[in-house]
């Protein structure tokens, strides 16, 4: 059976809500999926809570995704059969979450100074008060407003780094982040390496701690795939990969199911006892 380990939910910046998103995984026929939301655990939490953490043939593992590195970089963690109630790992989200807010507030500012009618309240409202917003949430209200034809044009625009309305975003170095998935019990990954661009930064991640690495992406090609396949054979990683699915028009994959890796890789990642003992706790 196929398997998905890169979904965004409504609560960073996906389309559907962890219920749908489940759903839609088992109408699909997958076997394993998970959340990674980005600097949130909010979404694999209401899972839990509400009684839809897997049922059947889906197996759900709990994910969260960071964003690390410098001026130059920026690095994809993810972390995957994290304990999402780890204190340590909810004080840190909380952290980010506030530099995420702060953020939002001065690209709003800076978006008001350049001449765009938008607001907070707005973007909040249009986005369901994603407790995760951020750059594409803001982008997708000015693409309604009919200031640009997509998401994309507005980034390249306004949005990307060194452009007018960019503000830089707390970020943790790949060590801090690597050190925060291991102590929640997690196995720390190294998302969409391709987009670092930047070998000697691949190989410093893994040599850091990452203990995978996601070799299968919706825009890598089969070449792309069998590098980072050697990689992981060379330093003895765990291989993930996902469709970093989020679930708006123009963006690929269009639907859950639509890009999936084999079981053979997402098994590594599973482990039942952590979920029975949350489902013993609560």
């Amino acid at each position: 059976m196929p398997s998905d380990l890169h979904i965004h939910s409504t609560f960073s910046d996906g389309k559907d809500t962890p219920e749908e998103i489940v759903e839609a995984a088992k109408a699909a026929g997958l076997h394993y999926i998970a959340i990674t939301d980005h600097d949130s655990v909010e979404g694999v939490t209401e899972l839990y809570e509400s009684g839809h953490y897997g049922s059947g043939s889906l197996h759900i593992i709990p994910g969260v995704g960071f964003t690390a590195g410098d001026a130059q970089h920026e690095v994809h963690i993810l972390g995957y059969n994290i304990d999402i109630y780890n204190a340590e790992l909810q004080e840190k989200l909380e952290e980010i979450s506030e530099a995420r807010w702060t953020r939002f507030t001065e690209i709003v500012e800076l978006l008001r100074e350049l001449g765009y009618e938008i607001g907070e309240t707005e973007v909040l409202t249009d986005e369901g008060m994603c407790k995760a917003v951020g750059r594409s949430h803001v982008a997708r209200v000015l693409v309604k407003k009919g200031y640009f034809d997509s998401i994309r044009a507005c980034f390249e625009q306004l949005l990307m780094r060194g452009k007018p309305a960019y503000v830089p975003h707390f970020r943790l170095v790949p060590e801090e982040i690597i050190s925060l998935i291991k102590g929640a019990g997690g196995i720390p990954v190294l998302g969409d390496p391709k987009a670092l661009a930047d070998e000697a930064l691949v190989e410093r991640v893994i040599a850091q701690g990452a203990a995978g690495i996601e070799a299968f992406y919706p825009t890598y090609d089969y070449a792309d795939t069998q590098h980072y396949l050697e990689i992981a054979q060379k330093h003895g990683l765990l291989v993930s990969g996902g469709s970093d699915y989020r679930g708006f028009a123009g963006r690929e994959p269009g639907a859950i199911g639509q890009f999936t890796i084999e079981d053979v890789y997402a098994e590594n990642f599973y482990r039942p006892q952590r979920h029975a003992e949350h489902s013993s706790d609560r």
